[in-house]
């Protein structure tokens, strides 16, 4: 039954992050379409208000959902995994994906009411943040107790400073061209 759970566990957290990766890009769309004429603004609005809508209530949320629920289940066919240390680090990991998770669905509510302060610079970067947790769950729960957490943070922050410097230099290049 465990190995079952692991594998629901795995599929909806690649559901849930396909959709947290999507639905920022959607933001992005949605906040440069405020630069276009006022008639097809306000349509392309109503448009990203139903496709967010759509891939948040019916894709990400209950993938986000699952993922949890079959996480529990593993907890508590082998309880055993709370006393390990790389699974604390994960969970803390993960505690910071549900954070950015809710900050994603105010910022729909924000969009939806046109009170968005985001600029898509922004929102670019902040797109990267769900990276950077997948990446450090990731490598926390592969490399578990192998891991020597100093170059592991080491590695955490170069390949942050190298996801910022490509969302900048990307913005470099399309505001050139």
């Amino acid at each position: 039954m465990y190995l079952y759970l692991k594998s629901i566990h795995i599929i909806f957290v690649v559901s849930w992050m396909a959709g947290l990766f999507y639905i920022v890009r959607l933001f992005i769309y949605h906040v440069e379409a405020n630069d276009r004429p006022e008639q097809e603004r306000i349509l392309l609005h109503k448009q990203f208000d139903v496709m967010q809508s759509k891939l948040w209530n019916i894709i990400t949320t209950p993938a986000m959902i699952l993922t949890f629920l079959a996480g529990f289940g593993m907890f508590y066919l082998n309880p055993y995994l709370l006393q390990a240390d790389w699974m604390l680090v994960k969970l803390g990991f993960v505690g910071g994906l549900l954070i950015y998770h809710f900050i994603c669905q105010r910022i729909i509510r924000q969009l939806k009411a046109g009170v968005c302060k985001w600029t898509s610079t922004q929102l670019r970067l902040w797109n990267e943040v769900a990276t950077i947790l997948l990446v450090a769950i990731v490598f926390t729960v592969v490399l578990k107790t192998a891991i020597d957490w100093l170059y592991g943070l080491i590695g955490l922050i170069i390949f942050i400073a190298v996801i910022m410097s490509a969302v900048k230099i990307y913005k470099y290049y399309r505001l050139k061209s």
